[in-house]
């Protein structure tokens, strides 16, 4: 790999800056000042050093997103603004989004450079853990948390398997939410409103509103809160975004 891509990948270094760097020293391969971008190292076995900092090769990267409601998980799309746009990673190219999220459904998005993991992670055999938090338009109560342990009937032809419903209030309310919040359209006034979370291992297209719809329910606002084991992080605002820590990279890999 060249130094200067190396450099701009690991380092985030624009070329402009590269250049000056190069130019004043700062640079150090195995030792050695070096001036020139175009020298080839192996990231895995050349020791780069960049104003007294050593840089290291990571094979392995990935961000926790706390995907915004309006913004569509894809890499890339024509008409509508997607998950990458807010992206300024120095390896933003190398990633892609773990699963997806409704368009109107907000919380926490895995973004990773490494395909095969992320496979296993979305693969049904493996049961990973979804956790998200919910506004649903009606009563959910123990006879719910009943039939979603057993699993739904959700017009498929095996139904969902159990899942974990945990019913945190049901109330009444004039105004089930603000204008802020993501979804989508508001019901009437006077209306009962439960806030519950749900634990589910599987990613069958809209699983968590069709669940509840099986219910006779409406899902009116959703926000996934955790997967495989990974909480998202609640400094983080909508739209940013930060580098996994080394325990949750851990975690994710040990995890398949």
């Amino acid at each position: 790999m060249r130094l200067d891509k190396f450099l701009a990948t690991c380092a985030g270094s624009t070329r402009s800056e590269l250049k000056k760097q190069l130019k004043k020293g700062m640079v150090l391969v195995n030792g050695a000042v070096e001036t020139h971008p175009e020298r080839q190292i192996d990231p895995q076995q050349d020791c780069v050093v960049l104003a007294g900092k050593p840089v290291c090769w990571q094979p392995f990267v990935a961000l926790m997103l706390n995907k915004p409601a309006g913004v569509v998980t894809a890499t890339e799309d024509r008409r509508q603004k997607t998950v990458m746009d807010g992206i300024d990673h120095p390896r933003r190219k190398e990633l892609f989004p773990v699963g997806r999220l409704d368009i109107d459904t907000e919380g926490l998005l895995l973004l990773m450079n490494d395909g095969a993991l992320a496979h296993r992670m979305l693969s049904p055999r493996h049961h990973v853990d979804k956790t998200y938090y919910a506004k649903v338009l009606g009563t959910v109560d123990a006879q719910d948390v009943e039939a979603f342990a057993k699993g739904i009937d959700i017009g498929e032809k095996v139904q969902t398997l159990p899942a974990k419903l945990e019913i945190q209030s049901v109330k009444e309310v004039e105004q089930p939410f603000s204008e802020t919040d993501s979804d989508q359209e508001s019901p009437a006034e006077h209306a009962v409103i439960s806030e519950i979370y749900l634990t589910i291992c599987e990613g069958k297209f809209h699983q968590v509103k069709r669940m509840f719809e099986a219910r006779g329910k409406k899902v009116v606002y959703l926000k996934r809160v955790k997967m495989a084991g990974i909480a998202l992080d609640d400094t983080l605002a909508p739209g940013q975004w930060r580098e996994l820590t080394n325990e949750e990279m851990e975690r994710l890999q040990k995890l398949c």
